[in-house]
C-alpha cells in the first residue's frame, strides 16, 4: 500500500523549503502530510504551507478514512522524519508534473515520483523507477543490506547516504 502526495500540492512546500534552506518533514499525526521544516505560520499556529496525502487530510477526508490509511501505511505511533531536499526524486516533482508515492514498511521508508498520466500511458508496474529513495534500518539501528530491483538511493539514519 502507498500514499500519494499530489506534485501541485507538494510544489508549494518544496519551494518554501528551498527559500528557507532547510529539509523538508514527512509528519504522521492529524493526517500524513509534508511541510518545510521551517515555514511561515498561520495565526493559530499551525503551518501555513503543507501537503497532505491524497485521503489523509483531516480537515476534507473523514476521520475513520483517513486515520486507517495512516495506520494501515505508517502504523499507529505518530512521527516526523527529515528528508534532504538536495534528493533528486524532490527535484524531479518540483520540476514536472509528477505526483510522489510514499510507502513504508516497518523498517523502511520509500519516495519515488509517480506519473499522473492514465494508466495506459504509465509504465508496466514491473518496470522499476526511474528515480527514488530507500530509508532502512534494523530493530538494533545497525547497518543493514537491503536490495531491491532499480537504481534507489539509500540512506542509513547512522552514516548518511549510500549508492548501490
Amino acid at each position: 500500500m502507498t500514499v500519494r502526495f499530489k506534485g501541485a500540492d507538494l510544489r508549494p512546500v518544496l519551494t518554501e523549503a528551498l527559500a528557507n534552506q532547510c529539509r523538508v518533514i514527512l509528519v504522521k499525526d492529524q493526517g500524513v502530510y509534508f511541510m518545510a521544516e521551517r515555514g511561515e505560520r498561520r495565526p493559530d499556529g499551525r503551518r501555513k504551507t503543507i501537503a497532505y496525502a491524497v485521503d489523509c487530510d483531516p480537515d476534507a477526508d473523514p476521520f475513520d478514512n483517513w486515520w486507517e490509511l495512516a495506520r494501515a501505511e505508517f502504523g499507529g505511533d505518530d512521527f516526523g522524519e527529515f528528508f534532504d531536499l538536495q534528493e533528486p526524486v524532490f527535484a524531479r516533482i518540483q520540476h514536472s508534473e509528477d505526483d510522489l508515492e510514499v510507502s513504508a514498511t516497518r523498517r523502511t521508508c520509500r519516495c519515488s515520483p509517480c506519473s499522473r498520466h492514465s494508466p495506459a500511458t504509465d509504465p508496466p508496474a514491473s518496470q522499476p523507477p526511474a528515480w527514488g529513495f530507500l530509508f532502512f534500518q534494523d530493530d538494533q539501528r545497525q547497518d543493514s543490506i537491503f536490495s531491491i530491483p532499480g537504481p534507489l538511493r539509500y540512506l542509513n539514519r547512522r552514516r548518511g547516504i549510500h549508492h548501490r
